[in-house]
């Protein structure tokens, strides 16, 4: 995970570590701002900071906003605007406003609010943070706002004063085959957000020298898949084009929440997958979850051009709905 990603564990570190520590976050924006809702800092009771809430152009006045918030006990809105040139600076082409709202852990945060927080995401339990910024009320939520929970979309409600901090699992990809398709979505979907896992009993495909670095599960993808576990934040890609690794694959994928599921072939290939599926009794509506040939129609032919086809189509899938 990135640092951003990682504020609130960072947070709770510095807490019990009795530095105290302010998570600041992005609430709203308007225009190009340079980061989107969501995104946070944290600032330790040293001064020390981690993440970013605007690519560096506010982040010196968020630390002091943050160190005052750290010694009154009481938490604060700020609003910035993002002049074209500090935009420019950071990659874009205008500039922006944004909202931050600035919470001391403790005295603002309930401590044990932020360990439940961090206690769902290292279990990959999707929670809400839901503030009322005119009264203060915190709580978390893991079962409403089932629609941001979907787009990962947080931001304030029509009520313009509570905010909802989308908390989601880490993306996760499970490739089947250790292809040359492979090699070259693995990076693609980690730029993405993805941690990706690699899954080929055929240690000469699934091997270190082929995926440096990465994880690689020399096993049977159905055993496998059931050890890692398929969740509606995990992709499956299958790019082996033998059923003997497909099939099983698919068996476990069709019956999970997978949100994309896409499986490598022509046409022909996957009309006799789909009679296969058909004879083990899965029905058509479950079939047809099933992107297949997969990846998106641009004429894809090298094996990186298959790989962004395939990586779009996740991600058209995750935003736009299947």
């Amino acid at each position: 995970m990135s640092s951003v990603e990682t504020a609130p564990e960072q947070a709770l570190e510095w807490i019990k570590a009795g530095k105290g520590a302010a998570l600041a976050t992005v609430i709203e924006t308007w225009g190009s701002a340079p980061r989107r809702a969501g995104a946070q800092m944290v600032v330790s009771g040293d001064g020390d900071m981690m993440g970013s809430v605007s690519g560096g152009c506010v982040e010196g006045a968020v630390v002091v906003e943050a160190m005052e918030a750290l010694e009154n006990g009481a938490p604060r809105l700020l609003e910035y605007g993002v002049s074209d040139g500090d935009a420019f600076a950071v990659g874009l082409a205008c500039g922006g406003t944004i909202k931050i709202l600035v919470e001391p852990v403790g005295s603002a945060m309930p401590e044990d609010t932020l360990d439940a927080l961090v206690t769902a995401r290292a279990t990959r339990r999707q929670a809400a943070y839901v503030v009322d910024t005119e009264s203060w009320d915190r709580r978390l939520d893991y079962d409403g706002h089932a629609a941001r929970f979907a787009k990962d979309r947080t931001g304030m409600e029509e009520d313009g004063k509570t905010f909802v901090a989308i908390h989601n699992p880490p993306l996760r990809l499970a490739i089947v085959g250790g292809v040359h398709i492979a090699q070259a979505l693995v990076p693609m979907a980690k730029l993405a957000g993805y941690d990706p896992y690699i899954i080929d009993p055929r240690e000469a495909f699934g091997s270190e020298a082929r995926f440096p670095g990465e994880r690689v599960i020399n096993d049977w993808p159905d055993e496998a898949l059931a050890e890692i576990g398929v969740d509606a934040r995990t992709a499956l890609v299958l790019l082996t084009h033998d059923p003997k690794l497909d099939d099983p694959a698919l068996h476990i994928a069709l019956k999970s929440e997978a949100f994309y599921i896409g499986a490598l072939g022509s046409t022909r290939t996957h009309a006799k997958r789909v009679a296969r599926l058909e004879d083990s009794g899965f029905t058509a509506d479950q079939i047809a979850r099933i992107k297949g040939p997969i990846g998106l129609d641009i004429g894809a032919a090298s094996p990186s051009e298959i790989a962004v086809s395939i990586l779009a189509q996740m991600v058209a899938t995750l935003r736009q709905g299947a």
